[in-house]
């Protein structure tokens, strides 16, 4: 099994981890590193400036490019190594040997002979490095539970909104109303975002200008990740209004096109021209965070992605949007359909922040517990 080392998730199996093999097909010269031996990754990533080291441990074997530094621990209790590798401590010793500046397509010019002489402070008697290594045991194992919650939380709530949004879900206390469909084109109107891409176009000035990343990654448009900017008078057209549905207009992949984003603040800020929003006419009774969940479902997005045109860059038009079908009930069935999802997603905000602070503590014990 080719494996590779990620700095969050340890040594793991390449096809989970880049849904493929990066492997050459001829692995002959490859290491054969065994459960309970560590490998050094000397290249950089965000957060680990000299590489990572990490234990396998969650298969009996697997093959490693000779681009690694193997080995395997003597005279030391091997789980309170892997608490000492993960504290960092040994970066001192890395900074050392490492060639300033010499970085090899991102890798260290170090060498294994350097490596291994690189010297550590660490205590010599066994009932202490166990009694660490068990510390930190517990410690993690309480992050993944904590992680386990997070990420059950996060599958209910997808089952349950599409469970809703499908109308499969059938009690009472939020679907007590009947739904009924419409056409975009017939409730509301699209209108484009700015004619400049980026911020470079404007310059800087006090105007809020909305991302295209913001509308991608936010369920609801976010005010703080807007860019402040100056945009010329001429411009100033059809600025963002509290409910719109903000559109991404165009992607690379089928599957990333058409996001969508519910603005919910009273300012007024401005489109990317990458994007385009949508307004509800006023005699249309909405619920901007249950429309924010609703135009994010599977629900809707399935059938968003077909509207997709384009051969080497997919595009979205609103054009083609006015005959897309949604199904709304009443605001009374809006409201409690939105405010089961926000109770719901609070919950999720408060586990993750839970979790959150559960590794910050365990960076900062690990931090103080090396010399």
């Amino acid at each position: 099994m080719p494996l590779t080392i990620s700095s969050k998730d340890g040594l793991v199996d390449q096809v989970t981890y880049f849904n493929k093999t990066v492997a050459s097909k001829d692995m002959s010269g490859y290491y054969l590193l065994k459960n309970g031996e560590f490998a050094y990754n000397k290249s950089y990533s965000v957060g680990y400036d000299f590489g990572s080291i990490k234990r396998l441990d969650k298969y009996p074997m697997g093959a490693l490019s000779t681009l690694y530094i193997c080995f395997s621990i003597k005279n030391f209790d091997s789980d309170f190594m892997k608490v000492y590798f993960d504290s960092l401590k040994w970066y001192r010793e890395i900074y050392l040997i490492a060639a300033e500046g010499a970085r090899n397509h991102g890798l260290l010019n170090i060498s294994t002979e350097d490596f291994f002489e690189t010297k550590h402070k660490l205590p010599l008697g066994l009932p202490e490095q166990k009694k660490i290594a068990a510390f930190f045991t517990l410690l993690d194992r309480r992050i993944q539970k904590q992680r386990q919650l997070v990420e059950c939380l996060k599958t209910y709530k997808r089952g349950v909104s599409e469970a809703i949004f499908e109308r499969r879900l059938n009690f009472s206390s939020l679907v007590a109303t009947e739904w009924k469909k419409y056409k975009l084109g017939q409730i509301g109107e699209f209108y484009n975002g700015l004619s400049g891409k980026s911020r470079e176009d404007f310059g800087n000035g006090n105007c809020k200008f909305i991302t295209y990343m913001n509308v991608y990654k936010n369920i609801i448009a976010d005010e703080s990740l807007c860019e402040s900017v100056k945009i010329k008078k001429e411009e100033k057209q059809n600025p963002v209004k509290y409910s719109d549905v903000l559109f991404t207009q165009s992607s690379e992949t089928l599957e990333e096109v058409g996001y969508t984003s519910v603005w919910t603040h009273s300012s007024q800020p401005y489109l990317n021209s990458f994007c385009f929003g949508y307004r509800f006419y006023d005699s249309v009774m909405t619920n901007p965070i249950f429309i924010a969940h609703y135009m994010r479902s599977n629900y809707i997005r399935k059938a968003i992605m077909k509207e997709g045109q384009g051969a080497t860059r997919v595009n979205l038009s609103a054009e083609r949007l006015k005959n897309l079908n949604i199904l709304l009930p009443d605001i009374i069935g809006q409201n409690k359909i939105a405010e089961f999802l926000s109770g719901l997603e609070n919950r999720i905000h408060k586990e993750e922040s839970a979790l959150k602070n559960m590794s910050m503590e365990k960076s900062s014990l690990l931090q103080k517990m090396f010399i």
